[in-house]
C-alpha cells in the first residue's frame, strides 16, 4: 500500500495511500483544508504495482510499522510553517516514521533480514528506497520491541530527553515542578517520566479523560494529573502545584497553555514541543501568546524558545541508547496504541489528531 496527496493552495486536497498485498494504496478524498479537520473518509484502497527489479543502491522492503503524528498535519498544507518539512506534493505517496525488513538488497550496507528505518518511509505495504536514506537498527537495544523506535526509543523519545535536556534546565535537587500538557500522547508521556529521571520533585499531567490520567499516576509514575475537562484548570494547578510551576513542556498551546503560564514562577522554562491544539487553524508556529499572557512571559522572564530536535544531531546516538537503557531496566514505561492495516491509517490519524490515543500512535501494516 501506499499513500499519495493531493492540494491545492487554500483548496481541498487529496491525499493516497497504498498497499501492496496484490499491490494496494489508499487514497484520501477531499480534506480539511488549511483551517479543517482531517478525517477518516478522506482515505480509500487502491491498486498499485511496484517494479519486479530494484537497480543498485536500492532496497526493497516490507514494512512492518508506521507512525502518524501531530506534525503530518501541517504537511497537509503547502506552506507547513516549517523550513525542515516538505509539503505532502499533489498526488504523491505520503511519506513518514517507519520501519521495514529487508527483502532484497543492492546496497553495500544492507542485507536480507536487515531491519531497517526512515524519517521518509512511503506509506506502502512494500517499498523501494534508496539505501542512503535508511538507518539499520538493532533490535537488541528495545528487547525485540521494534516499534518502540518509532516512539520512547526513536524521533519521540529524542524529542523529549533533549528538549528537556537542552530548555528545560532541570536541576537535581532543585525541587522543581514540571507540568505536561498532552501529558498521555507519544511525547507528553515520556517527557513526564524523563523530567522525574533528570532530577524533577514534582511532576503533574494534563490530558483529556479520567482514564488516562489514572494511567499517568498509577503507571508513568505522574504524582498528580488533571482532566482538563473537568473542572477548572487553573484551579486544580493552583492546588497541585502549590510551589508554582518552574519547567513546562508544552504540547498543546491554547487555553491550557496560558493557565499553566500564568502559574509559572520567576525564571521559569517553557519547552515548546507542539501546539497540537492550533495545527487545525491558520496561524504561524509557534503561535503567539494573548497579549496579557506574553506580558506574564515578559515579566516574569519565562523562556519559551522553539525547540527542533534535528538541531542536536550530534546527540542523537547517545541519547537513544540513554532512553533504550530507561527501557530496559524499566526505568521509562512505553506506552502504545496499536492499529492494525494501512487501509485503517486515516482512522489512526484522526484518533490521535484528536486525542484518541494513549501513548505512541503506531500503525502495524506487517508481521
Amino acid at each position: 500500500m501506499r499513500a499519495r496527496s493531493e492540494r491545492s493552495g487554500h483548496r481541498p486536497w487529496f491525499h493516497k495511500l497504498a498497499a501492496d498485498l496484490a499491490p494496494r494504496r489508499v487514497r484520501t478524498r477531499v480534506g480539511p483544508g488549511k483551517n479543517g479537520v482531517p478525517v477518516a473518509e478522506n482515505f480509500r484502497m487502491e491498486a498499485v504495482p511496484l517494479p519486479d527489479k530494484i537497480t543498485d543502491g536500492q532496497v526493497r522492503a516490507r514494512t512492518l510499522y508506521l507512525s502518524v503524528d501531530p506534525y503530518m498535519r501541517c504537511r497537509m498544507n503547502e506552506d507547513t510553517g516549517s523550513d525542515y518539512l516538505l509539503p505532502w506534493q499533489l498526488s504523491e505517496v505520503a511519506d513518514g516514521g517507519g520501519i521495514g525488513i529487508v527483502e532484497e538488497s543492492k546496497h553495500a550496507n544492507f542485507a536480507k533480514g536487515d531491519i531497517v528505518t526512515s524519517f521518509n518511509w512511503p506509506w506502502q505495504t512494500k517499498v523501494i528506497l534508496d539505501g542512503r536514506l535508511l538507518q539499520k537498527l538493532d533490535p537488541q537495544l528495545v528487547d525485540g520491541h521494534l516499534s518502540y523506535f518509532l516512539g520512547a526509543a526513536g524521533i519521540t523519545g529524542l524529542t523529549s530527553f533533549l528538549g528537556i535536556k537542552e530548555k528545560g534546565h532541570v536541576t537535581l535537587g532543585a525541587n522543581q515542578t514540571m507540568v505536561v500538557s498532552g501529558a498521555a500522547g507519544a511525547c507528553g508521556s515520556v517527557a513526564g517520566q524523563i523530567g522525574r529521571l533528570e532530577g524533577c520533585s514534582r511532576v503533574v499531567g494534563i490530558c483529556g479523560t479520567d482514564e488516562k490520567c489514572s494511567i499517568l499516576v498509577s503507571e508513568m509514575g505522574f504524582d498528580a494529573a488533571i482532566n482538563y475537562k473537568k473542572g477548572n484548570v487553573a484551579e486544580q494547578l493552583h492546588k497541585l502545584c502549590p510551589a508554582g510551576v518552574d519547567v513546562y513542556f508544552d504540547n498543546v498551546g491554547g487555553d491550557i497553555s496560558d493557565a499553566v503560564i500564568n502559574q509559572m514562577n520567576q525564571n521559569s522554562h517553557i519547552i515548546l514541543c507542539g501546539q497540537i491544539s492550533q495545527y487545525n487553524k491558520d496561524v504561524p508556529y509557534p503561535p503567539p501568546l494573548p497579549p496579557a499572557v506574553e506580558e506574564i512571559r515578559k515579566a516574569r522572564n519565562i523562556t519559551r524558545e522553539r525547540f527542533l530536535v534535528l538541531n542536536y544531531m550530534d546527540k542523537h546516538e547517545a541519547s537513544i541508547l540513554q532512553l533504550c537503557q530507561w527501557i530496559k531496566e524499566g526505568k521509562l514505561k512505553v506506552k502504545e496504541t496499536v492499529v492494525k492495516g494501512l487501509e485503517n491509517i486515516g482512522g489512526a490519524f484522526q484518533s490521535m489528531m484528536t486525542g484518541g490515543n494513549t501513548g505512541k500512535q503506531i500503525v502495524l501494516i506487517s508481521e
